[in-house]
């Protein structure tokens, strides 16, 4: 709100613990306004609140009914220049309109028909996608052609030339997260069109890309070459691994030597193979598996989430909101509200009957400026 949108100070001073309103008083107040002056006295309430207050509220999008809308959207918008991709915003009910999901985090839903390309383009904003469903489709990253399948993971740096390419017979849906929102507020947002038609070798698609084969064995890194800087130089973290390092975990704590989170609770963290750090500068990625009947401990974080109910069933608290989730729900969880899940039986692709949920955060910026803290509840 702009000073000349602000009501005269006469209000603030009528407030506790303010002066008494004087004439001279309300002079100096109109003075302050006339030279673009605001007294912190009478802010202070707002702009150093005891806790955060995050304009973002707690939010559920239905995936059954995003596919919907997404599928009409695939008929009748193509995709080209101009609009460049059919992505779908999660747009919060608290930030007045805007396409963000937290104020500091973008997430949509892409959606790619049969043949269709999405044309090649650079960005300074950091990406990923994340397939919630079908297979097929191929992200084209510097020349580089990545497989994208139900369950992978598929970090971008900012400022790498794109291009997606559907090779199969069917549509695609898939997660965008950006940290567009942050970018857009500090002023820091580039943006450039590259080739309009991607190239028939890259159009090959070949059992492992290049980044695979150079950074995809744990623990070895290549000394051909160094990664550049802003993000993971690994394009694809595919589902069978995640899936794999989630089950282990919960086989060593049925053994009784720990490996888990809390009990019934595993989590990974997808993370840089050249620094071991996260995966982008501003965007954290996780995999978090609660088995059937298992609940997590109440949690409050700075920092917001998106969370992707990738299979299972459960219920979802975040503050004073309770849903009942299931298989491609999307939620947000906004700073420093409180957060608690439970898996509830059903049937899924997990060999727990568990609750599977991919999580995206803001937290590398929130740790990087030593702003970040975490209460666990009982």
């Amino acid at each position: 709100m702009s000073i000349s949108d602000s009501p005269s100070r006469l209000e603030a001073v009528s407030a506790p613990h303010q002066p008494d309103v004087t004439p001279a008083l309300d002079d100096l107040y109109r003075g302050f306004e006339q030279e673009l002056l605001i007294p912190l006295w009478t802010e202070i309430g707002d702009l150093m609140p005891v806790h955060p207050r995050s304009k973002a509220v707690p939010h559920l999008w239905s995936w059954d009914r995003l596919l919907r809308l997404a599928e009409r959207a695939g008929e009748l918008v193509p995709v080209g220049r101009g609009g460049e991709r059919r992505a779908i915003a999660l747009a919060n009910p608290g930030l007045g309109g805007r396409p963000y999901a937290t104020p500091t985090l973008w997430a949509a839903i892409q959606y790619l028909m049969p043949g269709e390309d999405a044309p090649e383009h650079r960005h300074s904003q950091h990406a990923f996608r994340f397939v919630i469903e079908g297979e097929g489709v191929w992200t084209v990253v510097g020349g580089d052609p990545v497989p994208m399948n139900r369950g992978d993971f598929l970090p971008q740096a900012g400022w790498n030339w794109h291009a997606h390419h559907n090779a199969a017979s069917t549509p695609m849906a898939w997660l965008d997260g950006l940290d567009v929102p942050f970018q857009y507020v500090v002023d820091a947002q580039f943006y450039e069109n590259g080739r309009d038609v991607i190239s028939d070798a890259e159009r090959i698609t070949p059992e492992r890309s290049r980044s695979e084969l150079l950074w995809g064995h744990p623990g070895l890194r290549p000394l051909s070459v160094a990664p550049e800087p802003g993000g993971s130089p690994l394009l694809n973290y595919k589902w069978e691994f995640t899936n794999q390092a989630l089950k282990d975990q919960l086989t060593l704590e049925k053994g009784g030597f720990g490996g888990t989170v809390e009990p019934g609770h595993a989590a990974i963290r997808y993370v840089n193979p050249a620094t071991g750090g996260d995966v982008m500068s501003t965007i954290r990625a996780e995999f978090h598996r609660v088995v059937r009947g298992a609940e997590t401990a109440p949690v409050l974080e700075t920092g917001s989430s998106v969370y992707a109910v990738f299979d299972g069933s459960g219920t979802v608290t975040v503050g004073d909101t309770t849903w009942s989730v299931t298989r491609g729900d999307l939620f947000v969880v906004p700073s420093w509200q409180e957060f608690s899940v439970r898996s509830e039986a059903g049937s899924t692709d997990s060999d727990e009957g568990a609750l599977d949920l991919f999580r995206f955060s803001d937290s590398p910026i929130f740790e990087a400026l030593h702003l970040n803290r975490t209460e666990i509840g009982g």
